[in-house]
């Protein structure tokens, strides 16, 4: 695969006993999940190791729980799947995973309190050295969406300032690096990030800090209920994200990981999810800049389990039982067109511009509406910051001719 081809793959949740699998870990069924995910033709996985479970005392971290990650990763390799590593589970499909030493009566704020930070460190770069010598290690994500502990609607969030959460993902970021040099170690938040005013996670942090921005495309957000499943505004919501990233970006090329992204019943039910997967995927292959995408998620969530949405139990591309679905079988084929007929897209020249004021930008936002107007128009924006709408040298070393506010855009 050539360096600059677009990376395809899937959040990996595994078959049986979804990520509570840590507890029984049974290398031999992560086999035969990995096995079904390498026959659609993906690249890669993105792992996610439960946090209280690997590190259930700040000064704990299982050796045992370590082993079994490099297992995983191994096998993955065995099967020509490199691997990413979310650190802080966190927060996965509803449910919260935070160790004890950080809850109740040890409560402590996640990002500001010198000895969670500091054990937080440590846990990081411990799993980062201990995939450091692996080929197929991509590098670290800090993180599953943990800036949803910082701010509302999470019931009982640990606020900070943004200035606080500039310094942990400093700090985050650097123990990735020190346990593995030279990987792509990035962090990841949910869209709040870009639509919420009070987040302290901001845009700037995602778009500058780590070795690439990462977005979370979901179209629950508001998009598919304004716009229906087949709107312009659904079928174009992980480009938006895509674009409205470089905004912040201080480099004109930084790469975009489409991270997250799938399809959720009953807003794009199942028989439509095939169709929604093209649509999705195909737009974000027109921005530039793409790194890859990763599609949640590999298998469904087990009807043995209790308690998930609703939504949640049906949007693997592959059944319980690791069988393809339509979904599955779109990825696969404009995965291997992609890599066999690579077709780079185009700059994109028309720039909307975006001010102050996230929410702005979010379902609904005058920068949202705006941006899907002139997509359905035929038009291919993408976006700068207000504070940089009149700077020449940076509209040209993006290839931009052309800059519209949103007002303008009839």
């Amino acid at each position: 695969m050539p360096p600059s081809a677009v990376r395809f793959g899937v959040n990996y949740t595994p078959s049986e006993g979804w990520f509570h699998h840590w507890l029984d870990f049974d290398l031999d069924s992560v086999r035969a999940d990995l096995d079904s995910i390498a026959a659609l033709g993906m690249d890669h996985i993105r792992v996610f190791p439960i946090w209280p479970y690997f590190q259930p005392n700040r000064w704990l971290i299982r050796p045992r729980a370590v082993a079994q990650l490099v297992d995983l990763a191994d096998a993955a390799a065995e099967r020509g799947l490199d691997v990413n590593v979310d650190g802080l589970q966190g927060h996965l499909s509803s449910f919260d995973f935070l160790p004890a030493w950080t809850q109740t009566w040890h409560r402590r704020s996640l990002f500001t309190d010198p000895e969670v930070v500091q054990g937080q460190a440590e846990y990081l770069r411990t799993l980062a050295a201990a995939l450091a010598d692996r080929p197929n290690f991509i590098g670290m994500t800090v993180g599953n969406e943990v800036n949803q502990f910082s701010a509302g609607p999470h019931p009982d969030p640990d606020r900070a300032e943004p200035g606080q959460i500039d310094a942990w993902l400093e700090r985050m970021l650097a123990a990735c690096e020190k346990g593995a040099p030279g990987k792509l170690h990035l962090h990841a938040e949910y869209d709040a990030a870009w639509y919420q005013d009070d987040m302290p996670f901001t845009p700037a942090q995602a778009a500058r800090r780590g070795a690439v921005t990462a977005v979370h495309s979901w179209v629950f957000n508001g998009t598919a209920q304004r716009h229906g499943r087949t709107g312009v505004a659904t079928e174009h919501h992980a480009a938006y994200l895509i674009e409205l990233s470089k905004a912040w970006a201080d480099d004109p090329s930084r790469p975009v990981w489409l991270q997250e992204v799938g399809a959720p019943a009953p807003l794009v039910p199942a028989e439509h999810a095939a169709a929604f997967t093209e649509a999705t995927v195909a737009n974000a292959l027109d921005c530039a800049d793409l790194w890859g995408i990763t599609w949640w998620c590999s298998h469904d969530v087990s009807r043995d389990l209790a308690d998930f949405p609703e939504l949640e139990y049906g949007l693997g591309l592959l059944t319980n039982d690791r069988h393809p679905k339509d979904s599955a079988r779109v990825l696969a084929r404009m995965a291997r067109s992609t890599r066999e007929h690579p077709h780079p897209p185009k700059t994109r020249t028309t720039a909307l511009v975006v001010p102050a004021g996230r929410s702005l930008c979010a379902p609904g936002g005058p920068v949202y509406e705006a941006f899907f107007r002139l997509t359905a128009d035929g038009a291919r924006p993408t976006t700068v910051l207000a504070t940089r709408a009149d700077d020449e040298e940076h509209l040209a070393a993006r290839g931009i001719t052309e800059v519209v506010t949103p007002d303008q855009v009839p």
